[in-house]
């Protein structure tokens, strides 16, 4: 979250407000008429535009219901074929035939696939434009030539509803040079149809079992016919909307004059209160960005945005985090010998350099005593790698420290202390806040800093466990710590190739 980013766009959305009121107000006084005329032709378009889906769904919508229903009844007629008479003739006459070639055979009747293509056929010539089909993926061999799918939704209703045998396949298309609606559902293997699909001589398959999608039955039905009808009629009534809206504009027009002196008015307080309101808003706004951008460089952002809402003092436990210390040897020796202003841009030079490597590493600087420096990894925002970090710091750190001698041609060394562990951070007080940090974790930090040499980073035994692996170091053997007697340290050499 950018701090500073709020005031500026809240600013912006006023402004922009203000600027659309005052827009708005000018078209209301010039153009008053033409407005109207735009608004009531917007709206009747609106109007009509709705009416024509609204009827067009509707009219589809009926298509689909009334194909549902021939689909159903075609269906329900097979059912009750096969089960209700190929069944009860079969049991009178056990030698009858049932086949798809009934035509070319005496004595016999059509297999119910065959009859419910033949019943199909009837329907579509009885009702001009209505196609009736039953394909699949295995037609009878008497039905190579047109049992297949022919078309991309043929192929695609296949492919769909044998996944999803309960549901249908529906769309509007232009289908032999007609807007169509193109009805599919499956044929789903009853019962009552296993057997005969199963013992057919020339059956394309035989391991058929009940719930099997068998093929696809297809109804298409010519729908614009209807949809003509309907865009007819929503001619003539927009035509009506037309006339309404005209008497309309008239009878506004009426109070033209009224409505052009009050706008007039409104549009003067509008402009006045604006301006007042801009130039308020721009210096709340600048002071605001400096207030933000000073309280930036004092605290973290996480902490300055819990301060500015919480309006109490800070404190927050950290099971683990890195602290440096850093005291630069021999520059008191440099302060003697240049004026105070060289000294403190001196020191400016090697602290700001240290800065830019805090935000390299993604730590927190802490604070600064005179020529010390103190830094944190793992606050305010907890890190995995927070030791890696201030390791990799202290390191650069050192190299800062040679590039400035060189350039000024001093000897200027660094002596730097790292520990890990707890330590409670927060802000206490109400004047003159600083990010704190409290606990034997940054004593013993600063006790390796002092304790320290010259040139050298000297760590903890807790510090050394995290970085082993990946650093090396040289083991300085244990040394006396004022305040915690005998402790094990190392000293930080580089990183590991």
């Amino acid at each position: 979250m950018n701090l500073n980013s709020t005031p500026k766009i809240k600013l912006t959305i006023r402004q922009s407000i203000a600027k659309f009121l005052e827009t708005l107000l000018q078209l209301l006084y010039r153009r008053t008429i033409l407005l109207l005329i735009l608004f009531f032709f917007a709206g009747v378009t609106a109007a009509v535009w709705n009416m024509s889906r609204l009827s067009s769904g509707l009219v589809k919508w009926q298509a689909i219901q009334n194909t549902a229903l021939y689909a159903q009844a075609i269906q329900e007629a097979r059912t009750v074929y096969s089960s209700e008479v190929v069944d009860r003739i079969k049991a009178i006459h056990e030698d009858l035939i049932v086949t798809d070639t009934y035509q070319n055979q005496m004595g016999s009747i059509p297999v119910p696939v065959t009859f419910l293509i033949e019943l199909g056929k009837r329907l579509s010539a009885e009702n001009p434009g209505m196609s009736v089909r039953l394909y699949s993926d295995y037609p009878f061999p008497s039905r190579q030539s047109e049992g297949g799918a022919k078309d991309d939704f043929e192929r695609e209703a296949l492919s769909y509803l044998r996944q999803h045998p309960d549901e249908k396949f529906i769309r509007f298309e232009n289908f032999h040079g007609r807007i169509c609606l193109r009805y599919a559902q499956a044929d789903i293997l009853k019962p009552s149809c296993i057997g005969c699909h199963n013992t057919l001589a020339d059956s394309p398959k035989k391991d058929w079992q009940v719930g099997d999608v068998r093929g696809i039955l297809e109804i298409s039905t010519p729908i614009d016919r209807v949809m003509k009808k309907t865009e007819d009629g929503l001619k003539e009534t927009s035509l009506t909307l037309a006339g309404i809206s005209l008497l309309g504009i008239m009878g506004i027009t009426l109070v033209i004059a009224r409505l052009k002196h009050t706008a007039k008015e409104l549009e003067l307080r509008v402009i006045e209160r604006t301006a007042d309101l801009r130039k308020a808003n721009e210096e709340l706004a600048v002071e605001q960005e400096k207030s933000e951008r000073l309280l930036l460089n004092i605290l973290p952002e996480p902490i300055a945005s819990r301060l500015k809402d919480q309006h109490q003092s800070i404190a927050d436990g950290f099971a683990e985090v890195t602290i440096l210390f850093a005291d630069i040897v021999k520059f008191t020796e440099l302060s003697s010998q240049v004026s105070p202003e060289e000294l403190v841009s001196l020191l400016n030079e090697i602290f700001s350099a240290f800065d830019r490597l805090t935000e390299r590493y993604g730590l927190e600087k802490i604070k600064t005593i005179g020529d010390a420096y103190m830094v944190a990894g793992g606050i305010p925002n907890p890190r995995p790698d927070h030791a890696e970090a201030v390791a990799e710091m202290a390191l650069d750190m050192r190299e800062e420290i040679a590039e400035f001698n060189k350039r000024h041609d001093s000897n200027c060394n660094i002596r730097i202390g790292i520990n890990t562990g707890p330590v409670v951070a927060g802000v206490i007080g109400t004047k003159k806040f600083i990010y704190d940090l409290w606990g034997d974790t940054v004593n013993v930090a600063s006790r390796m800093e002092s304790h320290g040499m010259p040139g050298a980073i000297q760590v903890t035994a807790d510090t050394y466990e995290r970085l082993g692996d990946r650093f090396e170091f040289e083991a300085r053997g244990e040394i006396k710590i004022k305040g915690k007697g005998e402790m094990m340290t190392y000293l930080l050499i580089g990183r590991k190739c």
